[in-house]
């Protein structure tokens, strides 16, 4: 599809608290949460921001920043000549001594940058979920159906209707958003599937005067929780001016019936480990490999995994399993897990059902099942994760109702 022409500039709103999280959020910002071994949470829509060919964009921050802030500067660096950039921008405070109040909030209060660049349309994206989307084809709808804001939209469940925006369409014009609820305790179903509901993706596309002018009277009323969801949509929605965009519509190069329109929110330790599970699928729910619409991020000069020891009693192994760079499986097991860079697994040692964060070392015959183990954690010999949840809990790790054992970052587990 030809690119339009009109100037873009596209911000990434990366400053969510990701309490859902914890621990994993416990000393980083939820856009710097890793993911899928390689990759932090903030690459996939840079990666599809850069893959749609918008080139200028500007990161929000807010909390615990640093490892983000490190992550983007080190990654997403352009060359100069053609003027692109990634340029995180930390809180400004230029409203006041107040950090952000919402997301609407920090896009008012960078409203300076955005005059700066003075582009015609400004994307709006989330930080936090994994997807591959073409922007450019969000865009032309935007533009060709007349409506000053357009959101991104896909059908979920409609049980969850509590996690999402929701979006009800006019009957006479299913491109037009009636109305738009973040977050309601219940809502009706679609027609044509009274099982689902249609969910905000929390990915907009913005005329800039429109945007500015509704941000400005945000910023000053009352009844506001300063929030793109909770106010902005709805504001636009009652003008009669916001669109929907449909994202089983969006073509990706290289997609497979299997993982097209795929897009998983990541917010809580269930969604982000049944989020990994998708990657080691047989045939997976969401293809890493897809090298026409690459995911990018920093892989080093990390050497090949490696696999030792090939006796009876003591093969080095892994199988459905995702292997990264740096990894030593010397002699241990590994079963439908995701593994690192420089993840340790020693002799007679067993990792399944799990998802191990950089350089974590299971020693001899230590066992980790149905995990995720932060960075930088050791087990000793003989320790366990995930076998007794009493024990876990004793410990302090969080253990999800689903039988999900988290241990923090840097915990040493010796039973």
């Amino acid at each position: 599809m030809a690119k339009n022409k009109q100037k873009i500039l596209s911000i990434v709103l990366a400053g969510g608290e990701g309490t859902r999280l914890m621990p994993l959020t416990r000393d980083r910002a939820k856009p710097a949460v890793p993911f899928g071994g390689m990759f932090r949470l903030i690459d996939f829509p840079l990666s599809n921001l850069v893959n749609s060919d918008y080139r200028h964009i500007i990161v929000l921050t807010q909390y615990k920043s640093h490892s983000l802030d490190r992550h983007i500067s080190q990654m997403w660096r352009f060359s100069s000549l053609l003027g692109n950039y990634v340029s995180p921008v930390p809180a400004q405070q230029r409203l006041g001594k107040h950090w952000y109040l919402g997301s609407a909030d920090a896009i008012y209060q960078t409203i300076n940058i955005i005059e700066d660049v003075q582009p015609d349309i400004v994307v709006i994206v989330g930080a936090d979920h994994v997807y591959r989307m073409d922007f450019g084809q969000m865009v032309q709808q935007h533009i060709e159906s007349g409506a000053e804001f357009t959101v991104a939209g896909i059908r979920q469940p409609i049980a969850q209707s509590n996690q999402f925006g929701v979006i009800k369409v006019d009957p006479e014009h299913p491109s037009v958003i009636h109305s738009f609820q973040e977050k309601p305790a219940t809502t009706e179903g679609l027609p044509d599937d009274p099982n689902s509901f249609l969910a905000s993706m929390g990915n907009y596309v913005a005329n800039t005067d429109a945007l500015f002018d509704a941000l400005a009277k945000d910023e000053k009323a009352e009844d506001t929780k300063h929030d793109m969801g909770g106010d902005i949509a709805p504001y636009f929605a009652a003008r009669g001016e916001a669109g929907v965009y449909d994202f089983t519509t969006n073509v990706i190069p290289g997609s497979t019936d299997t993982d097209h329109a795929y897009w998983r929110d990541v917010g809580t330790i269930k969604q982000f480990y049944d989020a990994h599970m998708d990657l080691i699928a047989y045939v997976p729910e969401f293809n890493l490999y897809n090298q026409a619409w690459p995911i990018y991020t920093n892989s080093g000069t990390l050497p090949p995994a490696k696999f030792v020891h090939a006796g009876r009693d003591r093969l080095g192994h892994a199988t459905d399993s995702l292997v990264s760079p740096g990894v030593i499986v010397s002699g241990g097991e590994v079963h439908h897990s995701v593994l690192s860079p420089n993840v340790r697994i020693h002799s007679w040692a067993q990792v399944v059902d799990s998802v191990l964060f950089d350089g974590v070392i299971i020693n001899r015959r230590a066992r980790v099942y149905k995990a995720i183990l932060d960075k930088n954690v050791v087990l000793t010999e003989n320790s366990t994760v995930g076998i007794d949840t009493e024990h876990d809990l004793a410990r302090g790790f969080t253990v999800t109702p689903d039988g999900i054992t988290v241990v923090p970052k840097n915990t040493i587990v010796d039973d």
